[in-house]
């Protein structure tokens, strides 16, 4: 194909994504009233929110370890500012807009391809950092789900009492994947393509990275909450977990507001209704929309500079 051709197909695609990312924040924005924002924000502490935004950070930088790791799996070097600011703006744009894996795919190979990485090396690293994803929920959960067992909500519609076999599975998983690492030493075919395990080494951080952005995610709306000394962090952290995983395990379709009825059923014991909503709302605002509208700048900056220096070259 064209080289011309490839670029304008690529800046064309970066521009739709730009013009999507700005419909979304409208669209999500059009649920509140900016008064009920405002009054969210107002009601918490302003040392708060800078410790919230402070974690958000962490947070994103930490999904920077997914491509990293999964980079020197294919054996193919970038720079680190690179890797931060594909991940941050393809993490920020999934988070928000939905579709997680069509929309980071899209985003990295936007990207990755531009700065000279094959296209077989950029699937394995989708893959990789989906599948890191997951697995960190699933040894982060569950080890909290043994640590700290919460009763399963009849939304779930679950067969226990208890996530506590919810747990057991979960590392099972995570053990399973951790043992094929040392075990399976030859290539898996699926189809037409071989998949080969990473070693013990790499697949341990992977873990280790993922249950670390697991937790600093959790530690976002954590710090937002009113402060009680009843509710301790590990106990949040096995419900915030139960709400993210509850959208995929649960019959609701799609797992909509799965998550948000999850974290309030938990937490009214502890704190008031409208207090908890509050924190949500601006957990929503720190965590997704903060990030999207830096991601949304950022994002045209870099095509705008990419349009021009191709003008210039021609």
């Amino acid at each position: 194909m064209d080289k011309k051709l490839i670029h304008k197909f690529s800046s064309l695609f970066g521009f739709l994504l730009l013009g999507f990312s700005l419909f979304a924040i409208a669209h999500e924005l059009r649920q509140y009233s900016y008064q009920d924002i405002l009054n969210s924000f107002r009601s918490i502490p302003k040392i708060q929110l800078l410790s919230a935004i402070g974690l958000t950070g962490l947070g994103y930088l930490a999904l920077s370890g997914y491509d990293l790791l999964a980079l020197n799996y294919v054996n193919h070097r970038l720079s680190l500012p690179k890797i931060i600011f594909a991940n941050f703006i393809s993490n920020a744009f999934s988070n928000s807009i939905g579709l997680a894996f069509l929309t980071s795919s899209a985003i990295h190979y936007r990207f990755y391809s531009v700065w000279g990485v094959p296209t077989i090396a950029i699937a394995v690293v989708i893959a990789f950092v989906n599948l890191s994803f997951c697995l960190g929920l699933f040894a982060l959960g569950g080890v909290m789900f043994l640590v700290a067992p919460l009763p399963i909500p009849p939304l779930l519609n679950l067969p226990w009492l208890s996530v506590r076999p919810l747990g057991f599975i979960f590392l099972i998983l995570t053990v399973a994947y951790l043992l094929s690492s040392i075990l399976i030493r030859k290539p898996l075919k699926f189809r037409d393509r071989e998949f080969r395990f990473p070693s013990f080494r790499l697949a341990f951080f992977l873990i280790l990275v993922s249950c670390v952005e697991w937790a600093l995610a959790a530690s976002v709306i954590y710090s937002l909450l009113p402060p009680t000394a009843a509710l301790s962090y590990p106990t949040f952290l096995s419900i915030y977990l139960l709400g993210m995983g509850a959208g995929v395990i649960s019959n609701v379709p799609g797992g909509l507001g799965v998550f948000e009825t999850i974290v309030l059923f938990f937490l009214s014991p502890y704190i008031p209704g409208p207090a908890v909503f509050g924190s949500l709302l601006a957990y929503r605002c720190v965590y997704y929309f903060l990030p999207l509208f830096l991601a949304t700048g950022l994002l045209g900056i870099y095509e705008l500079k990419g349009r021009s220096r191709y003008k210039s070259k021609n």
